[in-house]
């Protein structure tokens, strides 16, 4: 049953997590002419699938390395610990900046450096782009769970969403940006988790996927009880204002 929960929260994750990856994907496709952009959309995102899993492949056997390298204060810290502290602390890193850059950053960062003109260059840039929000979505997978098979299956139904529902998903979190913070705080508690177990300080999965089920529990009564339909505040992207509407032809 715990293996079922933590397949579904890691694919809810993902999915809300990787929504920004769809997007971009579907901006340098729209560098392409018409006749060319669905192609490479799609291959785009089969592309990146293979990537993470080969990814994921290569960090589950970085995390067989036992052997103790070094000591901090008493507590042995082997090859796989250090994967584990390093991945927790990108993590907190990676989800605070996110968060700063959503409340105060500014909008268009990535998008205004993405040039490519040619099939091959949007596939090249697609898969680069990939590989940078890859890293987050990788971690939290080793974070979350300890068998392989749950993280490979994580990926392959998170990208198969995101090629026939991306348009919808990106129209509800674009109306309810809250479950886009939430998810981003959920990273932090994910970094923390790992560090601890880096350190030999080994915090149980259920009481992370407790936490996280009765967040988003709360969430969602908060949003179905408000009686004020007021706007949604406006989260600054990475990308500049409509270039999200790409999104609507990556399927």
């Amino acid at each position: 049953m715990e293996q079922i929960i933590a397949l579904l929260t890691l694919i809810l994750l993902e999915v809300v997590l990787g929504l920004d990856n769809v997007i971009f994907i579907s901006i340098v496709a729209a560098r392409l002419p018409e006749h060319q952009q669905k192609r490479a959309r799609r291959l785009g995102l089969i592309l990146a699938m293979f990537l993470r899993l080969a990814l994921l492949g290569i960090i589950s056997l970085i995390l067989k390395l036992e052997g103790e390298l070094f000591s901090i204060f008493g507590v042995g810290i082997s090859g796989k610990d250090l994967i584990l502290i390093l991945g927790g602390l990108f993590l907190i890193y990676k989800a605070s900046t996110e968060i700063y850059h959503k409340m105060e950053g500014e909008s268009g960062d990535t998008s205004k450096d993405i040039k490519a003109t040619t099939f091959r260059s949007v596939i090249i840039q697609i898969l680069i782009l990939d590989l940078v929000f890859s890293v987050d979505s990788i971690i939290t997978a080793v974070g979350m769970v300890d068998e392989l098979w749950i993280m490979y299956a994580a990926v392959i139904v998170t990208v198969s969403i995101m090629l026939f529902a991306s348009e919808p998903i990106a129209k509800f979190i674009n109306k309810h940006p809250a479950f886009k913070m939430l998810a981003l705080s959920f990273l932090i508690l994910i970094g923390v988790s790992l560090i601890g177990e880096g350190l030999d300080f080994h915090i149980p999965k259920g009481y992370i996927y407790f936490s996280m089920a009765f967040a988003l529990l709360v969430d969602i009564i908060q949003m179905k009880a408000s009686k004020v339909k007021a706007p949604p505040v406006e989260l600054h992207e990475h990308y500049l204002p409509g270039e999200d509407k790409a999104v609507k032809d990556a399927i």
